[in-house]
């Protein structure tokens, strides 16, 4: 006879195949066990995590050889650097003699020592280096390279995954690519790159992202006063692999609407935001004249880490007489969005911990939850969507 918990979780992925299965017109949030089970997180770290792809960052970050960006794919550490010959490659983050991790957060070097016992490591991976290991018997430091990690960059972006056999990043996201490769992001000039741990679980805040729903309410002293959540608009196809909104911006919005010197962008894209979510947990606001973003990974069932990145569109750079000035008006101003929205993420964690807690009916706004919700249903709970749901999307 299957135990309590087995008969909730499949409960819960029996309800998120139904939602996944349903409209949008008939759909509810997802259930409240989805954010607080122990069994969903070992799924999610067998089905997601260790199966897709997941940004490290921007490539502008590395702008030299030697730059790095370190991140973690569940236990494995990991860090993407860009090599002598302008490549960017990633690696596992542990040393190959007492496993020790080799690199935290950003930076850049000459050559890779452990901060162990020194052992050194040339940008490729390969081990130059190993001090007193003479006397170890057939031990060649040339015969020792850090395990690669799949890399790959696309329109500025850098992704990773663990899975060899994972699609190409560029066959993933092609539909995608018509609607930002005119913003030309790959160029845009990094400003900001933050890592924060947040106490609440990593769904809620990817759907937070995705929703404009609660911006006129929760983000009604920043963001909010400018978003006309009425001109929202969405594709009519779905795609697997990510989700995206598109809105604009008037003449009164503080950030969002290309500068003069603008020279890539005509018509509306002059004052269009596109909003992608890539699944699982990259999420970016690409506007004619900034771009931020959010790339996740679970902490546990109830933290998360944050990585939060700002760039600036170059002609935008080069008429600010004061740089690190505008830099630290514009943090400012992020630090009170993400503090506004952390408020909110939280609150929802608390909230879905509760005996009475139930899914609400979702609005037209929230229709990239649901596609969300059919994203995780396929990797969680076997959904594939039928021939009647594809016909139904378009």
């Amino acid at each position: 006879m299957p135990d309590r918990d087995s008969a909730e979780l499949d409960a819960t992925l029996a309800r998120l195949r139904a939602l996944a299965e349903g409209s949008l017109e008939q759909a509810t949030a997802m259930p409240p066990a989805l954010y607080r089970a122990p069994e969903i997180q070992a799924l999610e770290k067998a089905e997601i995590f260790a199966r897709d792809w997941h940004c490290v960052g921007l490539a502008a970050d590395l702008p030299a050889p030697g730059h790095y960006l370190s991140f973690s794919i569940n236990d494995q550490p990991v860090f993407a650097m860009r090599g002598r010959d302008g490549v960017i490659r990633g690696f596992s983050n542990v040393c190959l003699h007492r496993m020790m991790r080799l690199v935290e957060g950003q930076g850049s070097c000459q050559r890779l020592a452990c901060p162990y016992h020194a052992w050194t490591y040339e940008l490729d991976g390969r081990l130059i280096g190993a001090p007193h290991m003479k006397r170890t018997p057939g031990f060649e430091p040339r015969n020792h390279h850090l395990p690669a990690i799949r890399t790959e960059v696309w329109e500025g972006w850098v992704y990773v995954t663990l899975n060899e056999r994972a699609p190409p990043v560029a066959e993933l996201l092609a539909a995608l690519a018509p609607m930002v490769t005119p913003y030309q992001m790959q160029h845009y000039i990094p400003v900001a790159l933050q890592d924060h741990v947040w106490s609440t679980n990593w769904k809620l805040l990817t759907e937070n992202f995705m929703e404009g729903y609660h911006l006129p309410v929760a983000h009604r002293a920043t963001v909010g006063a400018w978003m006309p959540v009425e001109d929202t608009r969405f594709p009519a196809e779905r795609h697997a692999a990510f989700t995206v909104q598109t809105f604009t911006k008037d003449e009164t919005a503080r950030y969002g609407r290309a500068h003069p010197a603008n020279t890539r962008l005509e018509g509306h894209f002059r004052y269009t935001t596109v909003m992608p979510t890539v699944f699982p947990a990259h999420m970016y606001v690409l506007a004619p004249d900034h771009l931020w973003y959010l790339s996740l990974r679970p902490k546990s069932i109830g933290e998360v880490h944050v990585r939060f990145g700002v760039a600036l569109a170059p002609e935008v750079v080069a008429v600010m007489p004061d740089l690190e000035k505008e830099k630290a008006e514009l943090l400012d101003f992020f630090d009170k969005v993400n503090a506004e929205d952390r408020f909110v993420v939280e609150g929802l964690y608390q909230g879905v911990q509760a005996p009475l807690a139930q899914p609400g009916r979702l609005s037209w706004l929230e229709r990239e939850i649901h596609d969300f919700t059919r994203y995780l249903a396929g990797r969680l709970a076997g959904w594939r969507e039928s021939p009647i749901q594809r016909e139904r999307a378009s």
